[in-house]
């Protein structure tokens, strides 16, 4: 599991703080020097918190040539005989890096150039995918990525191989659990701000979903691509695939999973209004979500979607503050029980009350909101561009006065670079 705020590891953290000084010694933005690296801001940001460890020495090499500085500058413990090229186990990488390449190609080119492929080899069951789909999902909820990177760097092309040599009796299921791991991976990306890999991977899971035959993971793999568009900040495509899902499941049956998928995209939908500034649009997308989970009655899982009364409200604090009705947010939000959601559902309540909070400028209740959800889901605070302006915010409005722990908060968000 990857460090959580206080438990970063010192050396890390230091490690992080020199390559930060020596980056802005030089003038160089997060954006650019990360793109010098061949890597996202995402990930450097974490670097430089300390909370994305540096192994490899070729890496470690490589960001000294781009600072121009020795590989002992920046960490002094490091052999001074030239970088070794030992694996070192992936385990150890916080970011979805490895997943990201994997998507740059193509997982199952072998089989399908295979000349008189032999089908006869041992291949795992069904059920046994299927048992590691579910495990990928339960590590993207929980928010722990590098795991999740390390099963689907063995998953995906093992399902990608196997659905293109399995019986045509069991096709159909695995473009099933193909399409759930490439959901899961847009998910996934979009909590590490890689909305880029997120669409890829979304568009993926679309793909998949028509080939099992099930319509309903289709439009749950259109709703992961609405997130990857909000996050690239594409509303007009947003809204196009929101608006085109949302009217073709209008025209079905009213099933438990049917209404599932359908209240999760009026709520995607409500965030692109929201982000649009389109008040009365966004309320009226949540009024949607909101009868049609009281219609469900209970909180479900259908397609790890979430949906129900409880997720509505969640989202209806978020759309608040994204609007400015702190006021509103607040009224909602403290009347919600979502321990029984998963600690990213958690997480982000904690994180829009915060956020709520700030917008009202009380400083004490948004920094106890954003410390539990730093100690929930670390990711939403170290990644998430809203929480790290809610805790900039802060800063500045406590100017000298500010408190240690929002200074420590601060310092472990990268909130203030």
């Amino acid at each position: 599991m990857k460090p959580k705020g206080r438990n970063v590891d010192p050396q890390d953290r230091a490690f992080g703080q020199r390559v930060q000084k020596f980056r802005k010694e030089r003038g160089r933005t997060q954006a650019e020097f990360a793109a010098s690296l061949g890597k996202t801001s995402s990930w450097l940001s974490q670097v430089e918190r300390g909370v994305q460890p540096v192994q490899r020495m070729d890496l470690l090499q490589q960001i000294a040539d781009e600072l121009g500085v020795s590989v002992q500058q920046l960490r002094p413990s490091a052999p001074a005989d030239g970088p070794s090229h030992a694996p070192t186990a992936q385990s150890l990488s916080n970011d979805l890096d490895e997943t990201r390449r994997l998507l740059s190609g193509h997982p199952a080119l072998q089989t399908l150039l295979a000349v008189g492929r032999d089908d006869s080899g041992t291949t795992r069951t069904v059920e046994s995918l299927r048992g590691d789909v579910d495990d990928l999902w339960d590590l993207t909820h929980a928010g722990q990525l590098a795991q999740v990177s390390t099963l689907a760097v063995q998953l995906l092309p093992e399902l990608e191989r196997t659905v293109r040599t399995a019986p045509s009796e069991h096709q159909a299921e695995l473009y099933l659990l193909l399409s759930r791991t490439y959901q899961a991976l847009s998910a996934a990306f979009v909590r590490q701000d890689e909305a880029d890999a997120a669409w890829v991977a979304a568009d993926r899971a679309v793909f998949a979903a028509e080939q099992s035959g099930d319509p309903l993971h289709v439009c749950a793999s259109v709703f992961r691509m609405v997130q990857a568009f909000v996050r690239l900040r594409s509303l007009g495509q947003a809204e196009h695939a929101a608006q085109t899902a949302i009217s073709a499941l209008s025209q079905t049956g009213q099933s438990p999973e049917s209404l599932s998928v359908l209240g999760s995209l009026h709520l995607a939908l409500a965030l692109v209004r929201a982000r649009a500034s389109a008040r009365t649009e966004a309320k009226e997308e949540i009024a949607k979500a909101r009868a049609i989970a009281a219609q469900l009655g209970e909180n479900r899982n259908d397609f790890n979607l979430e949906f129900g009364p409880v997720n509505v409200e969640i989202q209806a604090v978020s759309t608040a503050v994204e609007l400015g009705d702190a006021g509103e947010a607040l009224d909602i939000g403290l009347t919600i029980d979502a321990a029984e959601l998963s600690p990213e559902r958690q997480g982000r309540l904690l994180m829009d009350l915060g956020r709520a909070h700030a917008q009202r400028r009380h400083g004490g209740e948004a920094l106890d909101c954003l410390l539990r959800a730093e100690v929930i889901a670390p990711e939403i605070i170290q990644s998430h561009q809203a929480a790290r302006a809610a805790i900039r915010e802060l800063v500045l409005v406590a100017g000298p006065n500010a408190s240690r722990e929002l200074l420590e908060l601060a310092e472990r968000a990268n909130a203030l670079d």
